[in-house]
This record gives structure tokens, C-alpha cells and sequence, in this order.
């Protein structure tokens, strides 16, 4: 694994100090949890279309192993595992980990869970690597994006989520849901956003491929939803060149 620290020690500090509330719909994660369905959606959908599976299975991670970093307290780990994987979760804060295995244990799921750098997964690769929302929080996205990449399997398929670099991302995420108490107060530094352009730059430096780049907006009729729209919000799929 990439030997290069990522980890901004404030920014575990500041995600650590809320594992408490992870799990809680109405707390600190309020955001997280309204997010997590429409990223799943698109993470079945990108897994079917990867591994050209049939949409109807209820385990199409069957027999593969997926790694989420930047885990938090779990809140992906465990709908990709009930989807047939064998997960690792990892994240820069202990007390998260910690959170996110008791609250796996409690459902009966076998998740494996660490603390740390990536290199603390040695020489162990996956096929399926997500990041959701977390390349934002890194002191060295190249680096990063480095390791993500070295612990995806041959064949393997890497997925992130972040917000974009944009006026509007600058005034919804930091100026009115941190402000307003939807986002804790500090969460964002609005500088250190990527634009899509920005991503798939340092994906195709290391080594990768991106098939597909879809916005996450907010309608206020529906919540999150994915579609053109990445003013707010991106996802994107890459693979090995």
C-alpha cells in the first residue's frame, strides 16, 4: 500500500468526536442518511454493469470483497454486505471503527473493521473500493487517490462521491447546512473540493479508466437525486486503463 499519510489528524478528530450519532436518522448524520439510498442506487447499478448482473438478484456482491474508506460508522459497509460481499471498512477515526463494529455485530453481520492509513490493509485487494465523500477531508488527494487504487483487485471497480467545487456547493454546504445546523460546523472546507475535472485527472494518473460521471442534485420535491446536475454533488466510476 501507499506509505504517503493522508489523514488530517483534525479532520478524524472532528468525524471521531460524532460516532456517537452516526446511527441516529435525526443527529449529526441527519445528511448522511438521506444521501445513502441514492448512492446506493447507483452503486447496484454500477455493480450489475460492471459484472453484468441481473438486477433482480438480491446478492450481487456474492462471492467478492469490498472495501469502504473512510467508513465512518459504517453506514454503507453494511448494505454492501447484506448484498453478498465479504466488506473491510477502515477510517481515520478509532472511535468510528469501534461504533461501526458494534453496530454490525448487533445485526449479525460479519464486518471487518480498522482504523488507520490504508496501508494498514498490507497487501490485501478488493473488488469493489469505494470513497464516498471522503477525498475531500485528505491532507494529498493524489496520494490518496494512489492507495485506492492499490488495493483494488485486477478487475476491480472504484467508486467515490464528493462535492464539487462550485458557487453553489460554496453556499449550500458551507454557507446554509453548516450554518443552519444540517451539516455539523466545520465539516467543509469549500477549497479543498474537487471539481470532476480535477478527479479524473488524478484517477487517469494513477492508473484508471472513469466510465461514468453522474451528478447528485437536491430537488425539493423529491430530496437527493441523481441525473446531470453536478453543480452540488458527483459520482464516478473508474476502472484500470
Amino acid at each position: 500500500m501507499a506509505k504517503a499519510t493522508t489523514i488530517d489528524p483534525k479532520e478524524a478528530a472532528h468525524f471521531g468526536g460524532l460516532a456517537a450519532e452516526w446511527w441516529d436518522p435525526r443527529g449529526s448524520s441527519a445528511m448522511l442518511h438521506r444521501l445513502n439510498p441514492v448512492r446506493l442506487r447507483y452503486i447496484r447499478a454500477a455493480i450489475d454493469a460492471h459484472w453484468d448482473g441481473d438486477a433482480a438478484t438480491f446478492d450481487p456482491l456474492a462471492g467478492k470483497t469490498a472495501l469502504d474508506v473512510g467508513c465512518g460508522a459504517g453506514l454503507l459497509c453494511e448494505p454492501l454486505a447484506r448484498l453478498g460481499a465479504r466488506v473491510t471498512g477502515i477510517d481515520a477515526a478509532p472511535e468510528n471503527a469501534a461504533a461501526a463494529a458494534a453496530h454490525a455485530a448487533a445485526g449479525g453481520l460479519d464486518i471487518h473493521y480498522l482504523a488507520g492509513e490504508l496501508d494498514t490493509l498490507a497487501d490485501k485487494r478488493f473488488d469493489l473500493v469505494t470513497a464516498m465523500e471522503v477525498i475531500e477531508h485528505v491532507t494529498d488527494p493524489a496520494g490518496f487517490v494512489a492507495g485506492l487504487v492499490e488495493a483494488l483487485a485486477p478487475g476491480g471497480l472504484l467508486i467515490l462521491s464528493t462535492p464539487n467545487r462550485t458557487s453553489l456547493s460554496k453556499l449550500a454546504l458551507v454557507g446554509v447546512a453548516e450554518a443552519t445546523g444540517m451539516i455539523p460546523r466545520g465539516t467543509h472546507d469549500w477549497d479543498k473540493f474537487l471539481t470532476p475535472e480535477d478527479l479524473t485527472a488524478l484517477l487517469k494518473d494513477a492508473g484508471m479508466r472513469v466510465t461514468d460521471v453522474t451528478g447528485l442534485a437536491f430537488s425539493p420535491a423529491k430530496g437527493f437525486v441523481l441525473g446531470e446536475d453536478r453543480r452540488l454533488n458527483y459520482l464516478v466510476t473508474a476502472v484500470r486503463a
